[in-house]
This record gives C-alpha cells, sequence and structure tokens, in this order.
C-alpha cells in the first residue's frame, strides 16, 4: 500500500483551517488538521513544499516509522510550525489504518475507558452582571463546567477574552480578524484586586457543584500567580489556567508551594520537551496540549502517558482554530485515556462548519459522545471548500499602561 498523492486546502467558515488529504492506491484516504492560529499559511506551506513531496510512495500503515522521518530525520527540530504539519500527517494516517481496519481510532489505541467526555464552555462578561448572566445561558445549554472571564472595572481596554460591552452573545470569541493587532492594556493590580471576588461572587451564585475554570492567559509573573492562585482556593477552581508564562518551568514550583489550586497549562506547547519537567515533577495538575499543535495522535499520546504516571491528567484545548479533524482526533484520546479530566469545546457546530466537515460525533448536555465509525470518523467536502479563501488575521498584542510590551 502505498500514498499516491496528498492535498492542502486553506479555508473554512469564519476560521482558516488548514486541511490535509492524503490519498493511497487503494481508494482509501485519510484527514488532518494542520490549522496554526493566525499564523496558517506557515504549515500548509511546509507540508505543499517539504513534506508531501517525501510522503509520495510512503506507506501510510507504518505512520510511527513516518513520523520518526520527519521529526528524528530534520536537523531543526520541533517549533509549532513543523510539528503542526506534522500533526497534520499523523492524524491523516491514523484515519486511513482505523478505515483499513474497519475500527474507530479509540480501538486502535486500546478501546474506550468511558462512554463519554465532560467538555466546558465559556462565559464572559463586560462585567460581573454580564458574565453572570451568560453562566445562566450557558448552564440552560446543559453544560456542567464552565471557563469564566469578566471585565475589569476601569481597565482602560477589554482584557483577554473579555467583549467592550455588556449583553454580547455568550460565545464570544475575540475578534483576530485583519493582519495588524490589535492592542489590549493590562493592569495587574486592578486584575489582581478585582477577580478573586469575581470569582467567589460566581460561585456564590451558582453553587458548589458548577465545575468553574479560569484562566489568566499568562498575564502574572510566579509571585503573582503565587498569591491569586492562593487567594482564590475557596472558590474551588476545577483548575487555574496559565498562571504564569511557562518558559521557566520552575516558576510553577512557587505557585505549587504556595497553593492547591489546581493549574493547568500547555496549550501552546508542542512536544514532550515542552513539559515532561512540568509532569515529572508534579507542578501542574492538568496538561492542555493540542493533538493539532503537539505532533498528532503518535506524539500526544505519550504525553498523555507520561501524564498518567504522575497524577495528571488531560485537558487539552478546543478553541475555534482547531477543526473539527482535529476535535475528532482529540475525542478519540479523550475516550481511551485512563487520565482524562476535561475537553476544551467551543461551538463547532454550525451548519456551514457541518456542511463542510460532516461527522457523526456529537456534543449533548456537557458531554462529548465520540463516534463509532472508522478512522477519526470526520469526512471533508472538497466542494465545499472551494468557497472559502485564506483571510488574513492575528493575535491581538498586550502592553501595560505605559506602553511595555505584555505577554498575550
Amino acid at each position: 500500500m502505498k500514498i499516491t498523492d496528498a492535498k492542502v486546502f486553506v479555508g473554512g467558515p469564519g476560521k482558516n483551517y488548514v486541511t490535509l488529504k492524503i490519498m493511497t492506491d487503494q481508494g482509501v484516504y485519510g484527514l488532518g488538521d494542520a490549522t496554526l492560529n493566525n499564523r496558517e499559511t506557515l504549515p500548509a506551506a511546509y507540508l505543499q513544499d517539504y513534506l508531501i513531496p517525501n510522503l509520495i510512495g510512503m506507506d501510510p500503515r507504518r505512520s510511527e516509522d513516518i513520523w520518526q522521518f520527519f521529526y528524528r530525520g530534520a536537523y531543526f527540530r520541533r517549533g509549532p510550525i513543523a510539528m503542526a504539519a506534522f500533526g497534520a500527517i499523523d492524524m491523516a494516517l491514523w484515519d486511513i489504518k482505523g478505515k483499513l481496519a474497519g475500527m474507530p481510532v479509540y480501538d486502535l489505541l486500546g478501546g474506550k475507558s468511558r462512554d463519554s467526555a465532560l467538555v466546558y464552555a465559556h462565559a464572559t462578561g463586560a462585567d460581573l452582571e454580564d458574565l453572570c448572566d451568560s453562566v445562566a445561558k450557558v448552564l440552560e445549554r446543559g453544560y456542567k463546567a464552565v471557563r469564566v472571564q469578566c471585565g475589569i472595572p476601569d481597565m482602560p481596554t477589554a482584557s483577554y477574552a473579555v467583549p467592550e460591552a455588556s449583553g454580547t452573545d455568550g460565545d464570544f470569541i475575540t475578534d483576530f480578524s485583519g493582519i495588524r493587532p490589535k492592542i489590549e492594556i493590562w493592569d495587574t493590580d486592578r486584575y489582581m484586586r478585582f477577580m478573586p471576588q469575581a470569582l467567589a461572587t460566581v460561585r456564590d451564585r451558582f453553587g458548589p457543584d458548577l465545575t468553574l475554570l479560569h484562566d489568566v492567559h499568562h498575564r502574572l509573573t510566579p509571585r503573582e500567580a503565587a498569591a491569586f492562585a492562593k487567594e482564590v482556593e475557596p472558590v474551588g477552581l476545577y483548575w487555574l489556567e496559565d498562571p504564569t508564562p511557562a518558559e521557566d518551568q520552575d516558576a510553577l514550583r512557587l505557585v505549587r508551594q504556595h497553593s492547591t489550586t489546581p493549574i493547568a497549562i500547555g496549550e501552546v506547547f508542542n512536544s514532550i520537551w515542552d513539559c515532561n519537567r512540568l509532569i515529572e515533577q508534579e507542578l501542574i495538575d492538568f496538561i492542555r496540549v493540542a493533538v493539532a499543535y503537539a505532533g498528532g495522535i503518535t506524539h500526544v499520546r505519550r504525553i498523555v502517558d507520561l501524564a498518567g504516571l504522575h497524577n495528571v491528567r488531560t485537558g487539552f484545548h478546543g478553541a475555534p482554530s482547531h477543526s473539527p479533524i482535529s476535535m475528532a482526533a482529540q475525542a478519540h484520546l479523550n475516550a481511551w485515556a485512563p487520565n482524562f479530566g476535561i475537553q476544551e469545546y467551543l461551538v463547532l457546530g454550525t451548519p456551514a462548519c457541518d456542511a463542510l466537515f460532516p461527522s457523526g460525533h456529537r456534543m449533548t448536555e456537557g458531554q462529548f459522545y465520540v463516534s463509532d465509525a472508522p478512522g477519526l470518523g470526520v469526512d471533508f467536502d472538497e466542494a465545499e471548500a472551494k468557497r472559502y479563501r485564506y483571510q488574513p488575521s492575528s493575535h491581538p498584542v498586550v502592553r501595560l499602561e505605559d506602553g511595555t510590551i505584555w505577554n498575550y
């Protein structure tokens, strides 16, 4: 069996999804997702110009060898662009193997450990009452877990994932349109004074059974993160996400020494080498890698296995920048992983998205149910894809009030 061709498609409804389709001489094809949020043309070009010419003629069943060929065979390793491209290839090869075997990918991994996977949605508000209204709407839709973000009084601009005005739809997504980034102004002192009480108010309003999460988005120093994590302990967060940038992994030790609040980190990591110390030294409670950025199913499975040895559970990234293909790959890992925790899941199931990526996967009452179709269980409509074109976009840039660049 040989790979005969592969194509890359860039575009989608409201997002620049990077979709890889690998074809074989037996008529079986596989799909992968190489979407690197707001830098989508880079993994697309890497696939088209360098990787696909090497794929042609390879046996798609040898997914482990192919992964090693691209990773270990490269002089310059890792990085989000390369790992997103490798991940797309790897997903597509697992998809092909599942179809050949007539089995869903989770069965190839070892079978299900659970019948459904808990997912969380986002609630956000320009102010505290607006946030509480958003949380109520999320719960009305059946979710049992919610990540909350709130506007900070007197903050010069809206902060991360927060609308500028109240009354915005609960599924608010920051506007990334345009190649020149928007500027957000950040004030740590205002955040530190306001957010602990805001989280306490949400807890009091909605009770102890709500699974409650919050994302700091790398905005605090290690000392500030330790103080914040300690102050919010009574709230009983399911996790505190990205309290401080994780390049300095020993910084998490300070947070750990001062608080028992669970810590989740890793959505910008792209290899096991980015997180092995955090896991082995048990400085985090949840690993947030994404299959799309971290080398596909083959590599992420290794991270999950390592995490399982050290009491670290999964909490895969699930922003709208991940297409239904990589979300399906994560769904299969979630079904299998003995140390599954929770899955971020923002609304993908629009009619336009379903038309482009038809599948039998479903999300209901805050639980994700993976399809038992062979492979990943997601298809791709090439005719539908012709409706979309690449649209330049960029993440915001954060500055302090004096103009200093800060962490996004």
